[in-house]
């Protein structure tokens, strides 16, 4: 407890004895599990899941570039940010979502550990064998795709410099046509040309 008034007039602070505190919140830790003993409450530790992969794809890319408004009465759910249905909270940019949903609270809401389950060596080498089969995939469909788009793009740059040769013409006639008028007008009014310096007669 408290000790007295203190032995010095000039000291006002009370001390404590920390022995005694101590003492008695370590009393009071030991009642309280003798009770839950006693009532049968002592909670088994919960066997959580090792972890697993995500069988679905992030999505942060759909709220990019939107605007909306958020008042007083918008469901959490709907405000600016990226919402996390399974722990009900809200964060405000992709790169913090993404570290919450691969935290450890978000995990333990989903009722997984932090543990990773340990490969043996049959599941790498199928593990590989199928990343192999699908990268030969890959690379067969992205060839032809990668063809496809090479020969579009051509077309396209064709096209292209088809209308520019037209409109390169057209900007020739017109200006051609415009000189012409031009010469005719300046010899109505008596003048054989502009700006030259020599005269013809």
């Amino acid at each position: 407890m408290a000790s007295g008034s203190g032995s010095s007039k000039t000291d006002f602070r009370r001390k404590w004895d920390k022995d005694e505190y101590e003492n008695l919140a370590q009393k009071r830790l030991t009642e309280e599990r003798d009770k839950e003993r006693r009532d049968g409450k002592v909670a088994p530790p919960v066997k959580r899941d090792l972890l697993r992969h995500r069988d679905y794809k992030v999505d942060l890319e759909s709220k990019l570039g939107k605007t909306i408004v958020i008042t007083k009465t918008t469901p959490q759910a709907e405000m600016g940010g990226y919402y996390c249905n399974v722990c009900d909270c809200v964060v405000k940019d992709s790169i913090n979502f993404l570290d919450h949903i691969n935290g450890k609270k978000h995990q333990r809401n989903l009722g997984m550990s932090m543990r990773v389950e340990r490969s043996s060596l049959d599941q790498v080498k199928k593990r590989f064998e199928v990343n192999k089969k699908k990268m030969e995939e890959k690379q067969k469909e992205y060839d032809f795709e990668e063809r496809m788009k090479e020969l579009r793009e051509e077309e396209e740059k064709a096209k292209a410099y088809k209308k520019e040769k037209q409109k390169e013409r057209k900007r020739r006639a017109e200006e051609d046509v415009d000189f012409e008028e031009d010469d005719e007008m300046a010899a109505v009014m008596g003048f054989s040309g502009f700006g030259s310096s020599k005269k013809s007669h």
